[in-house]
């Protein structure tokens, strides 16, 4: 396996999106946020960084981020502890907003190029936090919708637990599917304890 610090070196570094990204709206530069190191215990895989994480340079240091901390009973402290925590979207760069200001997909090309890589540099990892549908597919193989993967979520824990994205744009969501914060959110806040406290 090639040196983690390499590899990271290596995704900062990329510019295979540059001319895709200066397409959009936003004509934005590549910014890859690459948050992981190996030993960590939980990866919490995304769909793509937003602009707010674009400027940071810190995932999910937005809205969402805090939505998404509560749904794990988790603090930022232990959330941003790379040695604990891996945050490893499917895109690792803001994929920029097309022209009525909502977020693009993150590119294919990105995971296709340096996911594979990245979880082998992360063979420690005991719990998997799937967030949303581009997440879902890669890390389960499911061709369901979000709400019927989620609420199949049984099927895979406790290893596995696929979310739906923590936006504000999903509240409504939340409130047709009482469920997940009444039956999920409480095993798998339990689950992310029980792994954090195994070291």
């Amino acid at each position: 396996m090639a040196d983690p610090v390499d590899l990271i070196e290596e995704i900062r570094a990329c510019r295979l999106c540059a001319d895709r990204f200066a397409a959009t709206a936003t004509a934005h530069e590549p910014r890859p946020v690459v948050w992981f190191r190996p030993g960590a215990r939980i990866l919490i895989a995304g769909q793509a960084p937003g602009a707010r994480v674009h400027e940071s340079g810190r995932p999910f240091t937005d809205p969402s981020g805090d939505r998404l901390r509560d749904w794990l009973g988790m603090d930022a402290a232990t959330f941003y502890d790379m040695s604990r925590v891996a945050v490893v979207p499917m895109g690792f760069c803001f994929p920029g907003y097309n022209d009525r200001k909502a977020d693009l997909p993150p590119p294919p090309l990105c995971a296709r190029t340096w996911h594979n890589r990245v979880m082998a540099a992360l063979p420690e990892v005991e719990l998997k936090i799937l967030v949303g549908g581009h997440a879902h597919r890669w890390h389960m193989g499911v061709k369901t919708p979000v709400t019927e993967t989620v609420a199949g979520w049984r099927d895979h824990a406790p290893r596995v637990f696929p979310l739906p994205h923590p936006s504000w744009r999903n509240t409504a969501w939340l409130k047709k599917n009482p469920w997940f914060e009444a039956e999920l959110l409480p095993v798998l806040r339990a689950r992310v304890k029980e792994v954090l406290n195994e070291r």
